[in-house]
């Protein structure tokens, strides 16, 4: 639920919490312990923060987005499935999608492709799709991702087949994806359906 300004100050009351207070300890507590549980709490509460555009300046202030890209690179696979959450809920805004751009976050996000959870995977391309700009579309389209979409297309999970094939369908030159193909069979790669 997206929320007003008005509708938060009414819940909190005049001397409640505020958002940003709230989204600061929780910043705050994050970079302040070492229990991995604790870690990944907090990385999910935020990331459920990333929804709502009202909580974009604080994001902005408190640095989140960094947050969110560096526990990309966490060996937690839970860890790197909130973080790559965060990134997904956060990267349909404008300003968002620039800075984890900005910031090495595609590279990161392709990352993630390669991941156990499926989860994670799945985030991992609706971001990519978010993240697409004139300026990025060649990397994100480029064949190594084409080809992992390729493959996710084939899955038998059918949230990863629908987005990969929405991916593959919606962003991908055609060139490239026979390319891919072409690729995956000099590989001895052999689909299965």
């Amino acid at each position: 639920m997206f929320s007003s300004k008005s509708y938060l100050e009414k819940k909190t009351g005049p001397y409640g919490i505020g958002r940003f207070s709230y989204l600061q300890s929780l910043v705050n507590e994050y970079q302040n312990t070492d229990d991995i549980e604790a870690k990944k709490q907090i990385m999910a509460n935020l990331a459920n923060f990333a929804y709502d555009p009202i909580n974009y300046e604080h994001f902005k202030t408190l640095n989140i987005l960094d947050l969110f890209l560096d526990g990309l690179e966490e060996s937690d696979e839970e860890l790197v499935e909130f973080a790559v959450g965060g990134v997904c809920n956060a990267s349909a805004e404008k300003e968002n999608r620039k800075h984890i751009i900005d910031n090495g976050g595609v590279k990161l996000v392709i990352g993630c492709l390669s991941r156990y959870s499926e989860d994670t995977v799945l985030s991992a391309v609706a971001t990519l799709m978010y993240l697409v700009t004139k300026e990025s579309r060649a990397e994100i389209t480029c064949l190594p991702v084409v080809e992992c979409m390729l493959r996710l297309s084939l899955s038998k999970n059918v949230r990863l087949k629908n987005l990969a094939t929405v991916f593959l369908e919606d962003y991908c030159d055609n060139t490239v994806i026979q390319e891919a193909r072409m690729m995956q069979k000099n590989n001895g790669y052999v689909p299965t359906t």
